[in-house]
């Protein structure tokens, strides 16, 4: 309460001038009013009556040395009131502030009577020059100023053809009139209330904060991961040479007894102890029959490895790049596409590829955080087959990893694109092949999951593979991969409990596929749905013959496949078969992911 009574007045000014901007007037009456009644005292300060007056005064000044062709009086008021963001960043300012430069250069030649005082035409010319040579210098390349860089040279330019139109009448007043023009919109943005401003950088401020602080999660998130790694990596190696470590203690009570420790024993200790990397080579290179020789290689593999310096690639001009992806050609959109998958997945792995693909999360190069209707996501449903498909393989490529998963899942309609692209997609196999794989990428993500469930993808997924021969080794994986990570949660199996009996008929019949990839997502799937008592007792009546003991299709009992219960490996096309083209067979990797 006490910050409030000690801001009081500023708060009030505050809603007064924001009131008078928008013109409130009853509102505004009754406001002060009241404040009055109360007692409330008001800012004087704040309020668009004080700053419009001043405003007009300082129009009024520099129209008048305009008029007087005062020219230091006109640019001191000119850089004092015109911010330097305006000066330098508006391309209008800037044409403007160049042809106010030329009118006080000619001012004397037009306006003097008789013959113009030489002296202060050489200054005022020198001026000129000066100005062309400094800040006018990056206009130099515009064709419309390019003659009148030549104006400080010329001997009398009022009968120069280059400069006849800056004699002309009518040119001053239409430079007058631009002038006005230009002041009263300065005037009218600097009266914006200061409410309606801090709202502004209040809200984009926050929109900055979040980024960041999304920035900060992800790289914290793929700290953690890489230290999780270092951890079990280390726990592994101490659990090792404990274990080495009793095996020679052993060794040198046996020793004191009297054994000898045979080459063949030393050699087995040895490579255990080693580096992978050593491991293939050292047990036929090295000759532990010589002395020293096992601590020389162990003193060696304790060497640190040089890594290979990697060079950051050069950054790039992403609003540039949007532009062109939004507006341009297809053929250009389609090369840019491909330029930009490759860019991430032939960049080395660590350092380079991570920062390739935070540049392009950090620009927001899909417009994932973008709400506006024409953005680069829209490229998944072009007319360009071509173009459709180079988008797709793009995303696949992003959700390859899995920063670039959590990119894609900050907008929801990447989901429903990239569905909607699936289940139309009749041209071009590629093309949906690329956005299966990213859908199965994609079902790591919890919240996406459900999402793919509600949208009904399991229904999709099931009539798709009822002809499992029509269907290439990419999307056969793939598809069934999906399933099952979808059949893995509660909601999954409800869904599948709906249509049970072609569920169970296309998976038991995916058991004899000549595609042994499939088998463990196919089991999984099976083992995951026969959780559901419905579903149980559908899978009884098509094999009445099937013992009380709910047995997979396979003929393992469930207490055989504890393991199955547990899957999600999922197959996982490399980034760097996504550059090289079709990813049609990607070696599967059956091991656990972490999303």
């Amino acid at each position: 309460m006490g910050d409030i009574l000690a801001h009081e007045s500023e708060l009030l000014g505050l809603v007064k001038e924001y009131l008078d901007f928008a013109e409130f007037e009853d509102t505004l009456k009754t406001f002060s009013k009241e404040c009055k009644i109360k007692g409330k005292p008001l800012c004087k300060t704040v309020g668009g009556s004080f700053r419009d007056s001043k405003s007009l005064t300082i129009q009024k000044d520099l129209v008048a040395a305009f008029d007087n062709g005062d020219q230091k009086v006109f640019f001191d008021l000119w850089e004092e009131h015109i911010s330097s963001s305006i000066r330098d960043g508006d391309s209008f300012a800037q044409k403007l502030e160049f042809y106010l430069h030329i009118h006080f250069a000619i001012y004397l030649l037009k306006y003097s009577v008789g013959r113009p005082d030489k002296e202060e035409l050489d200054e005022k010319i020198s001026y000129f020059k000066t100005y062309l040579e400094t800040k006018g210098a990056a206009l130099s390349q515009t064709t419309e100023f390019l003659p009148f860089y030549a104006l400080p040279f010329v001997p009398n330019p009022m009968v120069h053809p280059s400069f006849k139109e800056l004699f002309q009448d009518s040119w001053t007043p239409e430079l007058k009139l631009k002038l006005i023009k230009f002041l009263a919109l300065i005037s009218k943005a600097s009266n914006t209330p200061k409410l309606l401003t801090i709202y502004k950088e209040n809200g984009q401020s926050n929109k900055e904060i979040l980024q960041q602080l999304h920035q900060q999660l992800v790289e914290a998130e793929r700290r953690s991961v890489t230290y999780l790694k270092r951890y079990n990596k280390i726990q592994a190696d101490y659990h090792n040479l404990i274990g080495v470590t009793a095996e020679l203690v052993d060794s040198l009570e046996a020793t004191v007894s009297g054994k000898m420790i045979t080459p063949e024993y030393l050699q087995s200790v040895c490579v255990r102890l080693f580096s992978n990397q050593m491991r293939q080579s050292l047990a036929h290179s090295v000759d532990f029959t010589r002395p020293g020789t096992a601590s020389t290689m162990l003193r060696a593999s304790l060497a640190p490895v040089k890594l290979k310096d990697v060079p950051l690639l050069p950054s790039l001009d992403y609003e540039k790049l949007k532009k062109d992806l939004i507006l341009g050609s297809d053929r250009l959109k389609a090369f840019l596409l491909q330029a930009l998958r490759w860019r991430l997945t032939t960049s080395h792995p660590g350092e380079q590829r991570e920062t390739v693909l935070q540049a392009y999360i950090s620009n927001d190069l899909l417009d994932c955080y973008s709400h506006n209707q024409r953005s680069v996501l829209q490229l998944l449903h072009s007319t360009s087959d071509v173009v459709r498909q180079y988008m797709a393989r793009l995303i696949n490529a992003f959700a390859s990893l899995a920063e670039g998963r959590l990119y894609l899942a900050q907008n929801t309609k990447v989901l429903q694109m990239l569905e909607g692209r699936l289940k139309e997609e009749d041209k071009d196999i590629i093309t949906r092949e690329n956005v299966l794989g990213a859908l199965q990428k994609f079902s790591l993500r919890r919240p996406l999951q459900t999402a793919m469930i509600q949208d009904g993808l399991i229904f999709w997924l099931v009539d798709v593979l009822k002809d499992p021969d029509c269907l290439s080794d990419y999307t056969l994986e793939y598809s069934v991969a999906l399933l099952m990570n979808l059949c893995l949660r509660s909601t999954g199996k409800n869904m599948c409990a709906k249509v049970a009996g072609l569920v169970l008929k296309v998976l038991s019949d995916l058991l004899g596929h000549e595609n042994h990839e499939i088998q463990p997502y196919v089991n999984g799937a099976l083992y995951s749905i026969l959780s559901v008592p419905s579903i149980r007792e559908e899978a009884r009546a098509m094999l009445p013959d099937l013992s009380p003991e709910p047995r997979t299709p396979t003929g393992h009992s469930k207490h055989n496949l504890d393991h199955l219960s547990s899957i999600h490996s999922v197959p996982a096309i490399g980034l760097e078969a996504i550059s090289s083209g079709n990813g049609r067979h990607p070696t599967l990797l059956h091991q656990r992911r972490q999303c």
